[in-house]
Formats: structure tokens, C-alpha cells, sequence
């Protein structure tokens, strides 16, 4: 077997290794380089323009995670098993003029921000002729897409190191939100949830993956 096809079921492995855990075994904690790896890669994560419209908010605080387990039914599993328990967050109204976008340009791309700005006024337009995101829920949508492409690469990282995952999405939005902003954890201004995801070691036997046929999803245009 070559370098490359050695590298191409590796990556296969790690896919056919990965399934949302329903069950993890609390007493087995992931390593911190290991869980330092899988967030490095949440951070090199892309994201439309660039612009990282996401923060990831790791939950240790027992209170916190006994809370939010009456609003939150699909983390109940992962708040009492995982090794590591995440909230991602997906920033509201980013748009070319908005304080977070000015940040990204000049803290982070290092350059002048204008609004006359070719950048700039792409990005405008992008936004309101391409896209069409011109409201608040448009807006809050589109970032929450770019944090799952993170959790993309988080899981797959975690499944690379032999560590198992579970994405959530099963929890009420309003009372969570609402609970973590009386906690003063997030300023609902600025952020709002867009899942949760828990991060540990199955204490469950891999189901049988099951999937659709390549035929029945891919096609290529001649």
C-alpha cells in the first residue's frame, strides 16, 4: 500500500469511527493537548470572508450543567457524561460596518478599515444582493452556518484522536439563551446559541452506519 493510500483509509477509518455518542463514560477524560488539538482546529476553521462570527463557550460549571439540563433535553446524555461540554455561539448583525467586521480587518488582517473600502463594499453587496441577508434572522442564520463548519472539523479531529462526539441541536433556544444571559454568560446583543456538542468516550458500541448510496447523492454535470 503507497503513502497515499495509506492517508485515504486512515481518513476513511476516522469517518467510519465517528457517530453521534448517546452514552459516554464520565470517568474518562480527554487528554488536554488532545482537547487543545481538536480546538485548534475549531479555530483554523473558514468561514465566509473570513470574518469568524463565532465564539465556543466550554462549560466546566457543574450548576451551569445541571441548569441547563431542564432546557436542554438532547444534552442531557452529554452533560452527564461527557469529558468536555461546548456551546457555540453565532455573532448577530455582522455587516460592513458592524464593530466586529472593523475588528476582523484591522486586528486581524492587519490592514485600514473603510467603508469605501473595496472589501468592504463587496462585502455589502455580497450581503444584500447576493444573499439577500438583510434582517436580523438572515443575518443570525448565515453566521450560525459558518459555525458548523467548525464543528465539522471538530469532530473529525476528535474522531482522528480516538475521541467520540455528539452534536446537539435539541434544546429550547429562547430559555437557553435567556438562562445563559441572566447567568451574564452571553450579551444576547452580540451572541446567540447556535448548538451545543459534547466531547468524550463512547460507553456504547458503534451502530451500524448507515447511509445513503454515492449514486443516490452525487452526481457530476458533463
Amino acid at each position: 500500500m503507497d503513502k497515499q493510500e495509506s492517508l485515504r483509509k486512515e481518513i476513511l477509518q476516522a469517518h467510519h469511527h465517528r457517530f453521534a455518542t448517546k452514552s459516554f463514560n464520565s470517568e474518562k477524560k480527554i487528554d488536554e493537548a488532545d482537547w487543545l488539538t481538536i480546538m485548534e482546529a475549531a479555530r483554523l476553521s473558514p468561514s465566509s470572508f473570513g470574518y469568524e462570527p463565532w465564539k465556543f463557550l466550554l462549560v466546566e460549571n457543574k450548576q451551569v450543567k445541571d441548569d441547563l439540563q431542564e432546557i436542554a433535553w438532547g444534552a442531557q446524555n452529554s452533560l452527564n457524561g461527557a469529558s468536555h461540554f461546548l456551546i457555540v455561539l453565532a455573532r448577530k448583525n455582522v455587516t460592513g460596518d458592524s464593530a466586529h467586521v472593523k475588528h476582523m480587518v484591522e486586528d486581524v488582517f492587519g490592514v485600514p478599515y473603510s467603508e469605501s473600502a473595496p472589501q468592504t463594499i463587496f462585502f455589502n453587496n455580497f450581503q444584500k444582493n447576493d444573499f439577500d441577508l438583510t434582517d436580523e434572522r438572515k443575518l443570525f442564520d448565515w453566521a450560525s452556518k459558518q459555525t458548523y463548519i467548525a464543528l465539522a472539523n471538530m469532530m473529525t479531529t476528535a474522531a482522528y484522536l480516538g475521541i467520540d462526539s455528539c452534536p446537539i441541536e435539541g434544546f429550547d433556544k429562547v430559555a437557553v439563551e435567556r438562562y445563559l444571559a441572566e447567568q451574564n454568560i452571553i450579551d444576547l446583543t452580540e451572541f446567540g446559541v447556535s448548538y451545543m456538542a459534547g466531547f468524550g468516550y463512547r460507553a456504547q458500541e458503534r451502530p451500524e452506519k448507515k447511509r445513503q448510496k454515492m449514486t443516490d447523492i452525487y452526481e457530476v454535470i458533463e
